[in-house]
């Protein structure tokens, strides 16, 4: 991999700090991963409550109509996970690992309280769907940024011994967010008729996403910053020509997205517009790091396509294939789905740890090269479940192959990358990765689908798992060959 020549310098070369006690070294991946619960609780509450505001924001048409609108809205927040992650990663390399992680936890606040105060298309017409359009910018600004600086402050604050155990809880916070949303919506459900969930009660649930924020904002500004970073001699990877011609097409981009949410003439023709500025933006994004970093920033994409694409057909998309494939009833999907989740995240740690016993590079290769060979025979299998435990079991069987990658993703990035550029470089190629498979992995699977050919998607999955395969067997193993070199 580039710069992997740095690795077999001296360990010794690198100034060390004092050996960190096991309770600094918990405090510090406290801070830095509880983010990733409220970024993630954020994300998946909009999912979970829009089928309650999309006749708030989006009153003309059928329901069907409005949660297009507002799952369009959702891909937004995705399309803008890329350029949260360029830019959060540029300001953790530069003012620190700690000021990137207050920051993407402040706009998700903001973003949050955003979207818990607007009114609705009643009150000020266009403007709401274009208030909700921006503050699901901010949140996708936020989540882009949050992986790289706590994927990259984490793998830096967890030590050599320890790196793959304690670098695993960014999965386990992250799942633990999509579980406390799933949770919020059935007590709500629960303790709310449906007229008042669908007059006041989806704002609940972003009003608990912005206090809980407020909370780890809290947290994070009493977490020390990374060894790593304090060693790291400064240095700008980005040029003032190319932050100019991003911003502009920045600009353009948000632009056409705001002409296309609302009744104008020229609508379906700026939405149009709005994802060819935005592949133009991921271009001039991207470039300068891949030609810098080639090996590391590909790999990284990689994977990420087979890892993110893996996780949402298990998770997000199999909440509707059991019902609309496997004919259970929503209420039975909906426990076999967080039964998975939660079994999905007690293993994170286990396969952190015996990451650090048996290597990376042995986790990776598991992990995508039995998932391409059961992809098939899961979703098969599942797809003529009748009982809701043989469904548990196939879908957790997936699942455990999937945390040999899940469980050590953040620190297997962030071992690629040396210092200067670590939160950037792990970031901005996740993102792009994560957009373009696991953004498009329920869609794609309902294409398949809807053309009456769904055993397609099996073979998809089981495609970019081979792919994933093939990077994990020429990757070296980031354990042994790692650009952390501080303690």
């Amino acid at each position: 991999m580039t710069n992997t020549a740095a690795a077999t310098t001296p360990q010794a070369a690198a100034p060390q700090a004092a050996p960190m006690s096991a309770w600094r070294r918990a405090r510090a991946i406290l801070g830095g991963s509880a983010g990733n619960l409220v970024e993630w609780y954020d994300w998946f509450a909009y999912a979970a409550f829009s089928i309650y505001f999309a006749k708030v924001f989006f009153p003309k048409g059928d329901q069907t109509a409005q949660l297009m609108q507002t799952a369009a809205i959702f891909a937004v927040g995705f399309g803008a996970r890329p350029v949260g992650a360029w830019l959060m990663g540029l300001y953790a390399d530069r003012k620190g690992r700690k000021a990137g992680l207050t920051l993407a936890v402040g706009l998700m606040c903001v973003g949050s309280l955003i979207i818990a105060l607007c009114p609705g298309h009643a009150r000020i017409g266009d403007a709401a769907p274009v208030i909700l359009l921006l503050a699901r910018l901010l949140q996708g600004l936020s989540v882009g940024g949050e992986y790289g600086a706590s994927a990259t402050y984490m793998s830096e604050m967890a030590g050599k011994k320890r790196r793959g155990f304690w670098s695993s809880f960014q999965y386990v916070t992250l799942i633990m967010g999509q579980l406390v949303a799933a949770l919020v919506l059935v007590i709500l459900q629960n303790t709310l008729g449906k007229e008042d969930l669908a007059d006041w009660g989806w704002r609940v649930p972003f009003f608990v996403g912005a206090a809980l924020a407020v909370v780890v904002f809290w947290i994070r500004t009493g977490i020390e910053e990374s060894i790593s970073h304090q060693n790291a001699a400064p240095r700008d990877p980005v040029s003032r020509r190319q932050v100019v011609w991003v911003g502009a097409l920045l600009l353009a981009t948000v632009g056409s997205m705001v002409a296309g949410f609302t009744e104008a003439p020229f609508a379906a023709t700026a939405q149009y517009g709005a994802v060819a500025l935005l592949i133009a933006t991921y271009v001039a994004l991207a470039a300068p790091l891949v030609s810098r970093h080639p090996k590391p920033a590909l790999a990284i994409i990689g994977l990420t396509a087979a890892g993110s694409l893996a996780f949402y057909a298990y998770t997000t998309y199999m909440l509707k294939f059991l019902t609309n494939t496997a004919g259970f009833d929503k209420a039975t999907a909906g426990a076999i789905n967080l039964a998975t989740l939660a079994g999905f995240m007690l293993i994170q740690p286990l396969f952190g740890w015996i990451s650090d016993q048996l290597g990376r590079k042995t986790m990776l290769v598991f992990a995508f090269g039995a998932g391409a060979l059961i992809a098939w025979p899961v979703f098969s299998l599942t797809a003529k479940a009748t009982s809701p435990a043989l469904a548990f079991g196939l879908i957790f069987a997936a699942l455990f192959v999937q945390s040999g990658y899940t469980s050590i993703s953040a620190v297997v990035k962030a071992e690629l990358f040396p210092t200067h550029v670590r939160a950037l470089g792990v970031a901005l190629p996740y993102a792009i990765g994560n957009a373009a498979f696991g953004g498009t992995a329920e869609y794609v699977a309902l294409w398949f689908k809807h053309e009456g050919m769904e055993s397609g998607f099996y073979l998809y999955v089981s495609a970019i798992m081979a792919v994933g395969l093939t990077v994990s067997l020429l990757l070296r193993d980031t354990g042994k060959h790692s650009l952390i070199l501080e303690d």
